[in-house]
């Protein structure tokens, strides 16, 4: 009975010291000045996306590369926004009364401990820097990266995103990029070879292929940067005479010119009865002489 009583009369003295009118105001003050460090985190992110968005589209030096401004934009916003994080944390920290100072102290003490183990992760903040700073790819890229390729949907410092074109999103870290291929170069290439029969007539053969890249360089205006021009014959194959078709398209748009080149170019040798071989193989059968004992 009477620990019940101690107990109940420990909780109504701290009850009575809870809602008393000091510290009862001092309680409401500490979550107001919570909601309002929320607040002005909330309104300084988004008054820096603002501010970040109109000082990156007026720089001169990005109004001509799209993706590069991209690249620069969410980083910028991504190192912002975990600022404004930290700062609000700590403000925070500070007015629930906790040692702020301790608590920074033994976060570098870890975060050095850490360090040395999360190698990898220090490999892959480095790798972003570089591939940031050298300017090897950006969002909205082509690109072929740790034998995966498509475009860069998102690109961190610790992390890169591809989707490829079947829809799935790789998710790459920094520190496995080894070696780049940016198919987003000034000019593209276009090159392939036209097998004509050994028994066509080949100066009309390359004059109808003139005809048909003539017709689509004509009725697709802007698609070619150089081109598309016939080189002439490339190789003497075992069942054709190949000729070489070559051009050069704006970024991302050679396999739909490769396309449209290769469709007219058949329709307009069908048409002129120019033959497109298939491989063909002419087989001997050989007999052996009847023997004696095969008569009997």
């Amino acid at each position: 009975m009477d620990l019940m009583f101690s107990a109940v009369v420990g909780y109504g003295d701290f009850v009575s010291t809870l809602f008393a009118p000091e510290n009862l105001l001092a309680a409401v003050g500490k979550i107001l000045s919570l909601i309002l460090i929320i607040v002005v985190a909330k309104f300084a992110l988004r008054f820096a996306n603002v501010l970040i968005d109109r000082l990156v589209a007026e720089n001169t030096r990005f109004k001509s590369k799209e993706g590069r401004t991209k690249t620069i934009t969410t980083l910028i916003k991504s190192i912002v926004k975990y600022s404004v994080y930290f700062i609000g944390g700590i403000m925070a920290l500070q007015q629930l009364g906790l040692p702020v100072t301790s608590l920074l102290t033994a976060a570098g003490i870890g975060g050095l401990a850490v360090g040395f183990g999360a190698q990898n992760l220090v490999r892959d903040i480095i790798t972003g820097f570089f591939i940031l700073f050298e300017d090897q790819f950006n969002v909205g890229d082509y690109v072929e990266i740790a034998g995966r390729s498509g475009i860069v949907e998102e690109m961190g410092i610790r992390t890169t995103k591809l989707r490829d074109w079947g829809g799935q999103l790789y998710i790459i870290p920094n520190g496995n990029i080894t070696e780049v291929t940016n198919f987003m170069g000034p000019k593209m290439r276009v090159m392939f070879d036209v097998g004509i029969s050994y028994n066509s007539d080949l100066d009309r053969a390359i004059e109808v292929i003139g005809e048909a890249i003539k017709k689509v360089a004509e009725a697709n205006e802007g698609l070619f940067v150089e081109g598309p021009t016939v080189l002439g014959v490339q190789e003497l194959a075992d069942s054709s005479v190949n000729i070489r078709v070559w051009a050069q398209t704006p970024p991302m748009q050679q396999w739909m010119a490769e396309r449209i080149l290769k469709k007219e170019i058949k329709e307009h040798l069908d048409a002129a009865g120019i033959e497109i071989p298939f491989p063909q193989r002419t087989v001997y059968l050989r007999s052996e002489p009847e023997t004696k004992e095969t008569k009997e």
